[in-house]
């Protein structure tokens, strides 16, 4: 598998590739965002880890661009450890946040978790792939798309599965602790509260109005659901 390393400082793309290429990846190096993008559009990624700070095109809008076109696993890297900035890393289509310093082998970790989920998405058995529809959403489990009113609606594998596990159990109200156990499998790795930032962010995508959703509702004090609609 190829996994994408960018970070301006090349000691810490040096220390992240000879753990990952222990593990048996082939790693492809970058030091902006600008060399990062080039080589997510030349070579097949299977994830991309990127820092936020870095000079030419910065972590932030290097993902913004690149989920314009790909929905691989993205590992965001900072020396910021506050919540708001995490937030904003979720926000813009990032899978995990890993602050600085870190543990290179629970980065390994959370690796292989992302790569784990990715592949799944992509290897469904012929008799469990089908169309879900509800309402003006339609998801083809086969292609691994859903479409909003005929519009492809670009999701990371993470809110994908989040939007299946709904419209498969349409009305049925989920807790944040049994979405976590059902989309993160119970990965040490990942937090309850990363469930409402990514509910929030595919809202933004598929509801006209989030403030006034129609599909994925809040349900105060217990959880979320999505509504049957005709």
């Amino acid at each position: 598998m190829n996994i994408l390393v960018c970070d301006d400082d090349k000691e810490i793309v040096e220390a992240i590739s000879i753990y990952l290429e222990q593990e048996g990846y082939t790693v492809w190096r970058a030091y902006d965002g600008v060399q990062a993008l080039e080589l997510v559009n030349s070579q097949d990624m299977q994830l991309m880890i990127i820092d936020v700070m870095m000079p030419n095109l910065d972590g932030i809008h290097a993902v913004l661009e690149l989920r314009k076109k790909s929905n691989i696993p993205v590992i965001i890297l900072s020396a910021k450890s506050e919540d708001t900035d995490k937030i904003m890393g979720l926000t813009i289509g990032a899978d995990d946040y890993v602050t600085k310093p870190f543990n290179p082998l629970e980065l390994v970790a959370r690796v292989k978790s992302q790569l784990r989920r990715y592949a799944k998405l992509g290897s469904m058995p012929e008799s469990q792939k089908n169309i879900l529809v509800n309402g003006g959403l339609v998801l083809e489990d086969d292609k691994k798309q859903v479409t909003l009113d005929g519009e492809f609606v670009k999701l990371t594998p993470t809110e994908y599965k989040i939007v299946r596990l709904f419209m498969q159990n349409p009305g049925i109200v989920f807790s944040s602790s049994q979405i976590y156990e059902s989309i993160w499998e119970g990965d040490s790795y990942a937090t309850e509260n990363i469930v409402s930032v990514h509910i929030r962010r595919i809202r933004e995508k598929i509801e006209i109005n989030p403030k006034d959703p129609k599909y994925i509702k809040v349900m105060w004090g217990v959880g979320y659901k999505m509504d049957r609609l005709d």
